[in-house]
């Protein structure tokens, strides 16, 4: 093994002889180092002379000099040596900056504790180790308390305290205490400070401060004088009276006033005394003051203050002002939250604004119970009306009236309280909204959470998911313990109330100013995306919410991410929430990291009871979670006061019965954003579904809703109301003017002319022989059955789909539908494989789409057994992000994907060729799925190619398709009515 070199030893002085191993034993007495005295000294400046212009000197006082004035006094301090000849203490080479030198020649441990004391003395007025604090320290000047254990250690350390001066003597006390005594003056008043050192008073002596921990004090007409230093409870009222030597007069006619306002605020700042024959008046506590301002629709704001003698009105919340009695305050205060939250779940403040049932039991419970406690007042308007909780046991009551219909039944629903009935609506919708209380419109109000009405609760929890939804409030023969759909509140809910304020508040614009993007956005917006920005910071400030309804591609993203940083600019601190599909949360993590990363981010894409974790307003800018996630924890979520929602792809919400739209509905957020390519997929109904949501109240009513516009615009009955009639033109015309100010629609082809051009080509397969043949076998089989059942649709929806869904399988090839015809092969997949084995060898690359999985691993297979290269895609895919970026980096020559696993949040310009296997009832979804390619970045043509099975339900789906896509041009893309400027005509339109 190496040997370790040794070190080199340190060089040693020159002609020091070399140390040995005895040296360690020597005993050699080193020569003592000189030791140190702390001199104190009491000083005066000398009288003022108008004669003379040189500085005033500062010198030691005299007993003389004390007695005939106690103005200019300071208390010096300095370091002491011992006079070798003398013995006596001396100034001699000792100084501030010589004892704290290193290496300087006193005793260690003298020098550590002058040093020490120079940086207590100083703070920060040291500058560093060697800054001059000159011959002495100002002793009253010393800010730190640290100075009093400081000079205890000194007798310890071995250094005498001594008076500098021949006629001062210095004693060093325990503790001392400063208090306002109050004599009589005349017919007025005079305050002194009080001094007791060591307990015992301080009589005939200039007394003076030491910061705010401390006080020394000089006897007068004493020879010598007796300086007495020591730790001191010090008040500052006190202390201002130190330097009095007459203290302060009162004059008589402002006694009474001074008793009466000035003493109990000096008593809660330090201790007062009075001579005899003064009666100081009683301490009073702190008055917490209530006031209420009842308003119109059962609105109040309740303010609380407190009121001292003397003084203006402070605020509730303790802000450490020196009148106040923190420790009265402190009870009264536990008094009034312990009432507030016997009542009310609304957090306790000293400001705070009530509304609806929280005004009643504000009303009903707490006022009264306010009004009974010591130290409270109540001021301000009484309530307008007379609150009473309803406390008796709820009976429910269920019938059923024979209605014109066969087969079903109206349903009755009887509910009272205390011997009252309850309103049908309200307490529907109160169940509904999983409200707590429900007040009623007499006053009354009862608790929701009973068991009578859980089972009430029940019912309406499990109508959520009936296809009867849209049937009206009946129920089959069948399902009589069912309850289908309840009536909404329509203009009279609280929604529409809001919404009816909130556009009010609008009158005056005249259209979406312009704003600059905020400094924190990492990027330059395009002229649409920065028209984007500014037209969504316009519905922030109005705190209305909308739809960002542009294509695919156009960065709706980055838009809303602009707007998350204007709202933060702003000041607002509650968190932004943003709810996508699970494979999006990746992309939307990137993008702010990318474009916004002054934004912290958290990614929530487990639900509690997975991570452990559970959602709070505390901590990031904005919070990132999927459809799924806030589904599973409604309630954490509806707990949260956000700033902002917003729903990516929002077409994930558009079914009003699903739990999800409930979820979403419960969010409490000031402004609700829905960004989707396609807020309108099947039915006007989608597009009422995600206003519900952005813009509760522009359409309260859903049964309004589909007589106005749903009916008259997609079922025209009568001649005038079908397409083209005057009165679905009006219908149309009317919606399109409601919606306009809340919805944003701008197409590729608008707003990013530098497109590429996009080819698109139908393509009719024919089936083979074999196959025609059990097509048309199936197709005679499923319409006989359908065709049996379509009489009563509602309840038989899941089978005529079935068979929808099997014709269109066979459509595509037979083994779909059953294995033992997997020997029939498929027109399409034969098609397919031709053209792509034709693109792929020019270099090409293709995306092929199809919602039925099952189809698409037939084609993945066919492209196997080719030799063609290829990535796939559905939903099932675990690794979803790498297999896209597979695609785009690797040599794929194809990508299958799955409707399901494609419709969103995927860029794939790497491709210029789209295959579509199969037509989707919804056009808005194909839409997408060509856009996976066709968007900004794409530099060469686009061509699609739809693959069409002749002569079979494909072709039915395809005219459905352009039935739905006319309805969406005519609503959202109509000459791109939604991406011009907005008007003040189209603002008023809010109010028709």
């Amino acid at each position: 093994m190496d040997a370790v070199p040794a070190p080199h030893p340190d060089p040693l002085p020159r002609g020091a002889a070399a140390p040995t191993w005895r040296s360690l034993l020597d005993e050699a007495p080193s020569r003592a180092a000189p030791a140190l005295a702390l001199g104190v000294e009491l000083r005066q400046r000398e009288p003022y002379s108008a004669r003379s212009w040189a500085p005033r000197r500062v010198e030691a006082v005299t007993p003389r000099a004390l007695a005939a004035s106690q103005v200019d006094l300071t208390l010096g301090i300095r370091p002491l040596v011992r006079s070798d000849r003398t013995g006596e203490w001396i100034k001699g080479d000792a100084s501030w900056n010589a004892v704290r030198r290193p290496g300087a020649p006193y005793d260690p441990a003298h020098a550590r504790w002058f040093s020490d004391l120079a940086r207590i003395a100083l703070g920060a007025r040291s500058l560093g180790p060697y800054a001059d604090p000159g011959e002495w320290i100002r002793l009253d000047a010393v800010e730190s308390p640290l100075l009093w254990p400081q000079l205890r250690a000194a007798a310890a350390t071995g250094i005498p305290i001594i008076a500098t001066a021949k006629h001062q003597e210095v004693v060093v006390a325990a503790s001392a205490v400063a208090t306002v005594d109050i004599a009589p003056d005349g017919d007025g008043l005079r305050l002194r400070a009080r001094v007791l050192v060591d307990g015992a008073p301080i009589e005939y002596a200039a007394v003076r401060a030491i910061g705010d921990h401390g006080l020394y004090a000089a006897a007068i007409d004493a020879d010598p004088i007796v300086i007495t230093i020591a730790p001191a409870e010090l008040p500052s009222a006190a202390a201002a009276l130190l330097p009095l030597t007459d203290g302060l007069a009162v004059p008589a006619q402002e006694r009474a006033e001074f008793l009466r306002d000035a003493v109990p605020r000096l008593r809660r700042r330090a201790t007062v005394t009075a001579a005899a024959g003064i009666r100081l008046p009683a301490q009073t506590d702190p008055v917490a003051v209530v006031t209420t301002e009842f308003g119109r629709d059962d609105v109040v704001d309740v303010r609380i203050e407190w009121s001292y003698p003397g003084l203006p009105r402070l605020p509730f919340a303790a802000d450490g002002d020196r009148d106040r009695d923190v420790d009265a305050e402190a009870g009264v205060r536990a008094a009034l939250e312990h009432a507030w939250g016997a009542a009310l779940d609304v957090p306790f403040s000293g400001s705070v604004r009530l509304r609806g049932v929280d005004t009643a039991e504000f009303a009903g419970r707490v006022l009264p119970a306010w009004q009974e406690l010591d130290g409270v007042r109540i001021e301000g308007d009484a309530p307008p009306r007379t609150y009473r909780e309803l406390t008796g046991s709820p009976s429910v009551a269920l019938t059923t009236v024979e209605s014109s219909d066969p087969d079903w039944f109206d349903l009755g629903i009887i509910v009272t309280i205390d011997g009252r009935p309850i309103p049908f609506t309200p307490l529907f919708r109160a169940l509904t909204l999983g409200r707590r209380k429900l007040l009623l419109a007499d006053g009354a109000y009862f608790s929701l959470r009973h068991p009578a009405l859980d089972r009430l609760k029940e019912l309406i929890d499990e109508a959520a998911g009936m296809d009867e939804w849209e049937t009206g409030p009946r129920v089959s023969r069948y399902q009589v313990a069912w309850w289908a759909e309840f009536e909404d509140l329509a203009d009279q809910s609280d929604a529409a109330v809001a919404w009816r304020a909130f556009a009010d508040g609008m009158r005056a614009e005249t259209g979406v100013p312009a704003r600059a993007a905020p400094g924190a956005i990492r990027a330059t917006l395009r002229p649409y995306q920065q028209a984007g920005f500014e037209w969504l910071a316009f519905l922030w400030r109005h705190r209305l919410g909308g739809i960002l309804a542009d294509d695919m591609g156009l960065g709706k993203t980055l838009q809303l991410l602009t707007l998350m940083a204007h709202v933060r600019e702003a000041g607002e601190q509650r968190p932004i929430l943003v709810v996508a599909p699970t494979s999006v949360l990746p992309t939307w993590s990137a993008e702010a990291a990318r474009f916004a990363p002054e934004l912290t981010v958290r990614v929530v894409d487990r639900t509690a009871t997975a991570s452990g974790t559970r959602v709070t307003g505390n901590g990031p800018d904005v919070v990132l979670t999927s459809y799924a996630v806030l589904r599973l924890d409604e309630d954490d979520f509806a707990a949260v006061d956000w700033a902002l929602v917003v729903l990516d792809e929002a077409q994930f919400a558009k079914n009003p019965k699903t739990r999800l739209h409930r979820a979403l509905a419960r969010l409490r957020a000031d402004v609700v954003i829905a960004a989707t390519g396609t807020p309108l997929e099947n039915s006007l109904t989608d597009l009422w579904a995600l206003l519900s949501l952005t813009s509760p109240g522009l359409f309260p009513s859903a049964r309004r809703f589909r007589e106005e516009y749903v009916t008259p615009i997609e079922q025209g009955k009568v001649p005038e109301n079908v397409e083209g009639g005057p009165y679905r033109a009006a219908r149309l015309a009317r919606l399109r003017r409601r919606i306009r100010p809340l919805v944003l629609r701008r197409t590729k082809e608008l707003v990013a002319p530098e497109l590429p051009e996009k080819q698109e080509q139908q393509l009719r397969i024919g089936l083979d022989p074999a196959h025609r043949a059990l097509y048309e076998k199936t197709l005679q089989r499923e319409r006989q059955k359908v065709l049996g059942l379509l009489d009563d649709l509602d309840r038989t929806r899941v089978i005529v789909f079935r068979s929808l869904t099997l014709l269109r399988l066979m459509s595509l090839a037979p083994v779909l539908v059953d294995a033992k015809h997997a020997h029939i092969g498929s027109a399409k997949l034969d098609a397919l494989l031709e053209r792509v084995a034709e693109i792929v060898a020019e270099g090409h690359r293709v995306l092929v789409f199809s919602q039925f999985t099952s189809f698409l691993q037939l084609a993945a297979e066919r492209l196997d057994a080719a030799g063609i290269r290829h990535a796939y895609l559905d939903g099932a895919t675990r690794r979803r992000a790498a297999v896209i970026e597979g695609f785009r980096s690797g040599d794929a020559a194809a990508f299958l994907i799955s409707l399901k696993a494609g419709g969103f949040g995927l860029t794939l310009t790497e491709a210029d060729y789209v295959f579509l296997l199969d037509p989707w009832w919804n056009p808005a979804a194909e839409a997408q799925a060509v856009d996976r390619a066709h968007r900004i970045g794409q530099d060469r043509r686009v061509l699609v190619y739809r693959l069409i099975a002749a002569d079979t339900i494909e072709e039915k789906v395809m005219a459905l398709q352009q039935r739905k896509a006319r309805l969406f041009h005519s609503v959202v893309d109509d000459d791109a009515m939604f991406a011009q400027a907005l008007t003040a005509e189209d603002i008023r339109g809010l109010l028709e």
